[in-house]
This record gives C-alpha cells, structure tokens and sequence, in this order.
C-alpha cells in the first residue's frame, strides 16, 4: 500500500509541480533579482544582414499580407533577403509569390514539386542564405513595423544564439477554443521570458517567429516534426542563451477549432518524444538550470497524461481511507466535465472555465496519442497545415 501511494503522491506532486510550482519558482526568483527583470540591449550600430526564410504550402488566404508586413518594417530594405520556399502548393500561392517577386527584388521564390515538409524546405534554404541572422517565420504570423529590428536588438550580446518573438493572438471566439488557447500561449510567454531573464534557457520558441544565428543553426534530421525545438536546444546544447524578447511583436489567427487543434498538438506531442530522445543527457545535471528549466518545464508536461493516469488508478486502492475517496470523487468529477462542456456546446452554451478543463484534458491526450505514435516511428515530417482564419 505504501508503494501506491508513493506513486499517487509522485504523480501528483510532477503535474503540480510542471504547471503550478515551477511558474511560481520564476517568479519569485524575478522578484529577488527586483530591477534586473527587463532584458535592455543596444541597437545595432551596423545593422547586420538578416535572411528571413519561411517554407509555405498552400498560403493564397495569407500570403500577400506575410510578405507585405515584412518590407513595411523599418528595418533597412538593402540588409534583408527573403526567401521563400513553397512546398509543392496546390493553391495560388507560388503564382502570387512569383508577382510579389517582381515587387520586391529582396524576395526570392524557390518552388519545390515534390512535398518535403517544413524542416526540409528551410534546411535547403538555409543553404541558400547569406544573413549571419536568420529569421525563421510561418506564413501566418504578420509582423509588426519593428518587429525585425527587435528581434535583432539582442544580439548585440555575443551570449545570445536564439531570440523568439512575442505572439498576439486575433480572432478570438468564445464558441471555440481560442480564449482557452490564448490565455496558455500568453501564460507560456511568460514562462519562457522569465526563463530568460534568470537564466537564458529558453524552453523552445513558439516557431511562428523566431531568429538565431546562422553559424548556430542546426540543420534539422529527417523526419523531425518540432523543428523549432530542436534548433532551441541545440543552441543550449552549444551553451549559447535563448530568451523571449517581448518587444519583438507578431500577429497570429489563435486557432479555434478542437478538432484541427487536437491533430497539431498530437503531431507536436509526437516530436517532443523525439526532441526527449536526442536531448535527453540535458537532464543529467538537475543543478543546472538548463537541465531544471528543461525537466519542470517540458519533460514533465509531457509525460503528464501519464501522471493523470497513474493517479487515478492508484487512488482507487487507496478507498480505505476517506479523505482518498474524497479525492478520487474530485477526479471523476473533474474528468467529466470536459463530456458537460461538449454537450452545452451542442446547445451554444459556453462556459469559460469547462472550456479551460477541456483544453487542459485534450492537451494531455494529445501527449498520450503522441507518445504511442512516437514509439510506432515517424515515417515523414509532412503534415496538413491548421486551416487559417477560423
């Protein structure tokens, strides 16, 4: 019976600690650091050349807009190149990239024929970029009049390899599940900007946005599907910073539909899996803070349906007691109105905080799913991007 509930306590101690403690660890280490929580640096007295490159497939709904918000930024013309790569599109994109082209003699259209996925597109870009900075970017995320020059700004401290972009989301919804999505993209922000502050570590960018040096650029292996992580870790790996600059602004549709945000966090969950393997010895050391930013704010996420799993189960050997059976009665509860909220919906009725415990137990079958899938192998890094607009 002890061994039980060492595990029922374990489980429950990873999820709170993962979600709960370790959020809370930032933050009071930000307060003692008191006047140190605003990362500063100087501009660029020579702005460097930056190589912005973006792989799109079937982009007509967004692409004239990506490609226009980024030649309106006041970053000087003559020190940036884009390159785009459309992965075999379907659509119009390749023909209004071919017309943007014309446009702007910075942009350079490369069309591939045959599907490669995202990773592979940007490796053969890469190859082709003269930018001692790169930016990697998503069809999708528009960028701010500044944003290129704030994503630049920190590197003016040779420590920095990687800097990620702050997201905003539009085109919220209360019928869907973008309020949900919304609240954990910006509780996520502050995480990872907090991370920077104390240590430089980063725990991945969100990938829609973020710039890294190219001589720290690392091509991503075949069949990866979280390439943004992986080029994350590896400049840890390298001992180089990666923080969040909350003043290098973007734009982004925050995804509403379940169904179609399920199937990408199930694809996600599947490349942590990967990423966890290749990046596994970071956890040898718990008194570093790379290996303490890496277990609490990953590691143990991912493996958070599992924990869910095991306490559940446990608890119910543990019925002898009442106040176990008090919390086994919370779980039950708990799990079913996620199946409450789906039916309201069904009436256009939405409740704020089912739609949260929704989000939260979806999130964690997606890492279930994902698991499995991992240990089956990952036979291709192609995928359906999530429909725009929603």
């Amino acid at each position: 019976m002890i061994i039980i509930k060492i595990l029922f306590w374990l489980s429950i101690v990873a999820i709170v600690h993962s979600y709960i403690v370790y959020p809370i660890i930032l933050e009071l280490l930000c307060l003692l650091k008191k006047n140190k929580t605003q990362i500063k640096y100087s501009d660029n007295k020579k702005p460097p050349f930056v190589s912005i490159l973006m792989s799109v497939y079937n982009e007509q709904e967004v692409i004239k807009s990506k490609i226009e918000s980024i030649f309106n930024a006041t970053y000087l013309s003559d020190k940036i190149e884009v390159l785009v790569g459309s992965d075999a599109s379907t659509d119009e994109t390749d023909k209004i990239l071919s017309r943007l082209s014309s446009k702007y003699r910075n942009l350079h259209f490369f069309s591939f024929h045959k599907r490669q996925g995202k990773p592979n597109i940007i490796n053969q870009l890469f190859d082709k970029a003269r930018g001692n900075i790169l930016i990697l970017t998503d069809a999708n995320v528009i960028f701010d009049k500044t944003t290129i020059q704030n994503l630049i700004k920190p590197f003016s401290d040779n420590e920095v390899g990687l800097v990620d972009a702050r997201m905003i989301n539009r085109g919220l919804k209360k019928e869907g599940i973008s309020m949900p999505e919304k609240v954990y993209i910006s509780r996520e922000v502050n995480i990872k900007y907090k991370e920077s502050i104390l240590w430089g570590t980063m725990m991945g960018p969100f990938g829609g946005c973020f710039a890294v040096r190219k001589n720290l650029y690392s091509k991503v292996p075949d069949n990866y599907l979280v390439d943004d992580f992986y080029i994350n870790m590896k400049v840890l790996e390298k001992g180089k910073k990666a923080i969040n600059n909350l003043e290098a602004i973007v734009y982004e549709d925050v995804s509403n539909n379940l169904k179609d945000e399920f199937r990408r966090k199930v694809r996600i969950a599947t490349g942590n899996f990967q990423n966890l393997k290749q990046f596994k010895h970071l956890l040898y050391n718990p008194t570093k803070a790379l290996s303490f930013s890496f277990l609490s704010h990953k590691v143990l996420r991912w493996f958070g349906p599992f924990f869910l799993l095991i306490a559940f189960l446990s608890n119910i050997f543990l019925f002898d007691n009442m106040f176990y059976l008090y919390l086994f009665y919370l779980q039950c509860v708990i799990i079913i109105l996620p199946f409450i909220d789906f039916l309201l919906r069904k009436i256009n009725l939405h409740i704020i905080i089912l739609r949260f415990i929704t989000h939260f137990y979806s999130m964690n079958f997606a890492l279930f799913i994902g698991f499995f899938k991992y240990l089956k192998g990952v036979k291709t890094n192609v995928w359906q991007p999530t429909k725009r607009n929603q």
